[in-house]
């Protein structure tokens, strides 16, 4: 069994999460990171230099970050279509993955953090509306890419999907975005996948 540390309002615990549900791979969480704190700590940072999270143990073996440790699953308990086996095929899942990271996350997490993290009080209106303006190229981009097709890659959710539509779910949450546009159509039919909803769209944002 899968033991996971990780706070579950976390969008890189998220990931890990629906993946192993998605694997049908068992697995524990424990509450690290945010409010719940131990992140710093010797014994943690021993684990995980970063201070980050998730860590996942897989009996001896430690793992940190996020989409590392998705791949790692596939591989180990697939093959699954969520990670194709085909290398032509597994690099264009690969290119959205860390498309994710070098370029979704940025975008949003300035706006994240001024309405989640920060201070009321630097809430203005006028630094709301220049934050929101810079989470609007990346989603331009997928709602071009979704036109014609229900998926990022393929006709299932794959990796590529699971860190993008986390992120898809916290800009709508913060009141961003057309829901009925081809990205709402996309994050509609996720909606329909249980461990979408389960670890992310029924998790209070913080």
């Amino acid at each position: 069994m899968l033991r996971i540390l990780g706070r579950a309002t976390s969008s890189n615990v998220q990931k890990v999460l629906w993946t192993a549900a998605t694997l049908d791979v068992p697995f524990v969480r424990e509450d690290i990171g945010g409010k719940h704190g131990h992140n710093r700590e010797p014994d943690y940072l021993a684990l995980n230099p970063n201070g980050l999270v998730p860590t996942v143990f897989d009996g001896e073996l430690v793992m940190w970050e996020s989409n590392s440790i998705c791949r790692y699953l596939c591989n180990k308990y697939g093959p699954h279509a969520a990670y194709p086996v085909v290398p032509a095929r597994r690099v264009l899942v690969e290119r959205w993955m860390d498309w994710q990271l070098s370029v979704m996350a940025p975008a949003l997490t300035p706006l994240y953090f001024l309405l989640y993290r920060l201070p009321a009080e630097q809430r203005t209106r006028d630094e709301i509306e220049r934050r929101a303006a810079g989470t609007a190229p990346p989603f331009a981009i997928l709602e071009a890419r979704l036109q014609n097709r229900a998926y990022l890659e393929g006709d299932t959710p794959t990796l590529a999907d699971i860190g993008n539509a986390i992120w898809a779910h916290r800009w709508f949450a913060m009141g961003q975005g057309n829901r009925h546009g081809a990205v709402g159509a996309w994050y509609r039919r996720l909606g329909d996948n249980d461990a979408f909803r389960r670890n992310v769209i029924e998790v209070a944002l913080e």
